[in-house]
């Protein structure tokens, strides 16, 4: 198409929050040029959606992201459990858990853990390091308009202080424009799912007294359930910032007017138990709690991630982990599309396996704000309890399944069970397709990695150190198909090129024998395995990878 732009870039990302920023990094670090468009004039202001789960962790390690944010992070490193009760200073009360990992048993699946760092502390980080891997992210610039053909989409995009229009041309645009996403509107990509859950206010207030009252407890978050005034606490600082969330019913009339500072104020000392507590407001922003999932991730070569692909109820922050993750799915396939090394068909696989995961994610934390007793989230009585539908269901129902454990049983992978289920009912990671890595500890050079800081920039064959027809099949199929594909040697011995630990067996972590294999994806995702010997390992090799990335 002949048409006249300011600029070109191969992915245009419109939005600037958690996911558009993990877009931006990710595509740096794959070395794809990129352009960010955010119409507001700086990231978020506002403490929110602050749990990053084990798996958002890994892939910001990999990314280099990690230290950096638990920097950040710091003030509530030592913020654990979830409290509920009826009040801070008496009444019944309940840990729902008070460990995230108690007993440290996730060392066994992954070398990071959960963080918690709120949004206002993440973006600042993931927006400076995406600018060192050399992203082109623009603030106060709105998306106009974009219309896509064959070959791209051309945007028009406005400065909001300049008023200066840019016409831009990209081969592919990421939509991380938030839940009322004005692009899935025009592609007419509908959604399905239970809809409206419940509606809260987000109360940002300072407090000099409310440490004391508080004490020892330290919380994530206190689900507090006066009747007369319940609500959710979140420290900031566990000295005096703090958030509350309050619970709307703008289906009965309530309009955010009515949430006046002086209605705030008292709602919050009741709800806390202290009548003459100091309570000084400082912010106030509603927020929609709702479980729906787009019909389709992508049109042509627009591609949907994160709130634009689906809503969650924020129980459980599954739903900008969820969004993360849809990004780092989506950042490796284009990167590969772009340089020639996959098929144009291997980015129809982003929707094929992303979406079951947000349906299967998004159920399990509507049954999480039951579990919890969320205030303002009343289930339907037809819902069937925590366990309808909800992988990991229960009061209580185990996270780390759905937060790692999912699986794409569909998609760039070959050999996954199709009749698996997408959350499997307990924790299993030991190489099946379609499942993330294990996590082994390993030497490289004398240093110590974790296998999955090797899967970023290139496929990886994992094949015995003492055998090498995989590594001569492997150097021979990159060569042929123009691909980048790592093929070290694992194993106990010296002359390992990633030598185990403690006499871990690798093969046996990944479910193969010392004469089998283990493709890896650059997302860290099991491709294929072969158990054993096969008679030809080249030609094995040069199928299961030309199918993988739609090029055969």
């Amino acid at each position: 198409m002949n048409e006249n732009v300011d600029l070109r870039v191969p992915v245009l990302i419109v939005g600037g929050s958690l996911v558009g920023l993990s877009a931006s990094l990710f595509l740096g670090r794959l070395g794809v040029e990129h352009l960010l468009v955010e119409k507001h004039a700086a990231t978020s202001t506002h403490p929110r959606g602050r749990g990053n789960n084990v798996r958002t962790m890994e892939v910001f390690r990999v990314a280099g992201a990690e230290p950096l944010i638990r920097d950040a992070a710091s003030v509530l490193a030592d913020n654990h459990g979830i409290l509920q009760a009826f009040s801070l200073t008496g009444g019944e009360e309940e840990w729902l858990f008070k460990e995230i990992d108690p007993g440290g048993a996730l060392a066994r699946f992954s070398p990071s853990g959960w963080c918690l760092c709120s949004q206002n502390d993440l973006e600042p980080v993931l927006l400076d390091h995406a600018r060192e891997q050399g992203g082109d992210l623009r603030f106060s610039s709105e998306l106009m308009s974009f219309a896509q053909d064959a070959s791209g989409v051309t945007a028009v995009v406005k400065n909001r202080e300049s008023g200066e229009h840019t016409t831009v041309r990209a081969d592919y645009l990421i939509a991380a424009d938030g839940p009322r996403s004005p692009i899935r509107e025009q592609l007419r990509i509908g959604r399905s799912g239970a809809g409206d859950l419940f509606h809260n206010v987000s109360v940002t207030f300072r407090s000099r007294q409310l440490a004391a009252v508080v004490g020892e407890r330290r919380f994530i978050v206190c689900y507090l359930t006066n009747p007369e005034a319940d609500g959710a606490l979140l420290p900031v600082d566990n000295e005096e910032s703090w958030v509350f969330h309050a619970p709307w019913h703008p289906d009965r009339g309530e309009t955010l007017e009515d949430f006046t500072d002086e209605r705030c104020a008292e709602h919050i000392r009741r709800a806390i138990g202290d009548p003459g507590l100091d309570v000084e407001i400082t912010g106030k922003a509603p927020w929609h709690a709702a479980e729906r999932v787009a019909e389709r991730y992508a049109s042509g070569r627009v591609f949907l991630a994160g709130d634009s692909a689906h809503e969650m109820s924020p129980t459980g922050a599954f739903g900008s982990n969820t969004g993360i993750q849809d990004a780092h799915n989506l950042a490796w396939k284009l990167a590969a599309v772009l340089d020639g090394s996959a098929g144009p068909g291997l980015l129809e696989t982003y929707g094929t396996e992303r979406l079951p995961v947000a349906r299967a994610t998004g159920a399990r934390a509507s049954a999480r704000s039951g579990e919890h007793s969320h205030p303002g989230y009343a289930p339907a009585p037809d819902a069937g309890g925590p366990e309808a539908g909800a992988p990991g269901g229960g009061r209580k129902g185990g996270m780390l399944p759905v937060v790692l454990g999912y699986r794409y049983v569909h998609g760039a992978v070959v050999d996954a069970d199709p009749d698996g289920p997408v959350v499997p009912e307990g924790m299993r990671l030991a190489g099946e397709p379609g499942s993330r890595a294990p996590h082994l500890w390993v030497r490289r050079s004398g240093e110590r990695v974790s296998t999955l800081d090797l899967y970023e920039r290139s496929f990886v064959l994992l094949s015995d150190a003492g055998d090498t027809a995989w590594r001569a099949a492997a150097a021979r199929v990159a060569a042929r198909l123009s691909v980048s594909l790592d093929a070290p040697g694992i194993g106990a011995g010296t002359g390992s090129d990633l030598k185990t630990e403690d006499g871990t067996d690798w093969a046996e972590a990944h479910g193969v024998t010392a004469e089998g294999a283990v493709l890896v994806r650059p997302d860290g995702f099991v491709a294929w395995r072969s158990p054993g010997p096969v008679p030809d390992p080249e030609a094995t090799l040069h199928e299961v990878l030309g199918s993988v990335l739609y090029r055969t």
